[in-house]
């Protein structure tokens, strides 16, 4: 009896630019699900870090997804006034946010084609007047995002939250991609 093959996919820029959106956003709703259960006076505790609170770091993943969402769609200038947004946002307005801005980031990439992901994408700020190609921004915001989703988890570790799920892409892969 000849052996089941286990079924493959094949895997291409465009559908790991897709898995890395999808992956993002399930990392996020995961992260924020878990903080969900904590109280707000830990989330929003003042800890030193490169934002003063779990509450900060996570609203700046948020506008940065935003920015770099501008910038894929090439629509309009991004609003890099976004960035110094200091509004004092409730904590659930922001767990709201961040997957909100996860959804329409990943249901932008999905939607895009090849030659689309391909396509160079300018972006014009005062730090930098670059053109690339999208899917290296769209590596980026991926970067970004997971880098300060680690930093959520060593900030919490510093307030007493010791359970913190685990986002890595291979735990999407192995498990969070089939419940998506």
């Amino acid at each position: 009896m000849k052996e089941k093959q286990p079924e493959t996919k094949e895997m291409n820029l465009t559908s790991l630019m897709k898995d890395y959106a999808n992956y993002n956003l399930w990392a996020n709703a995961l992260l924020i699900d878990w903080l969900k259960t904590k109280p707000s006076e830990i989330i929003e505790q003042k800890i030193p870090s490169s934002f003063p609170s779990i509450k900060w770091t996570l609203k700046h993943v948020s506008v940065g997804e935003k920015f770099w969402l501008e910038v894929l769609k090439q629509e309009s200038t991004p609003d890099i006034g976004v960035f110094s947004d200091r509004s004092n946002k409730t904590v659930e307005e922001v767990f709201k946010m961040i997957v909100d801005n996860s959804k329409e980031l990943a249901l932008y990439v999905n939607s895009l084609t090849e030659s689309s992901i391909t396509k160079d994408c300018h972006v014009e700020t005062p730090w930098f007047n670059e053109t690339r190609p999208r899917f290296e921004y769209i590596l980026h915001v991926m970067n970004h995002s997971t880098y300060h989703r680690g930093q959520i988890i060593t900030i919490g570790r510093n307030v007493g939250l010791t359970d913190a799920p685990m986002t890595d892409f291979n735990i999407y892969n192995f498990f969070g991609k089939s419940a998506t």
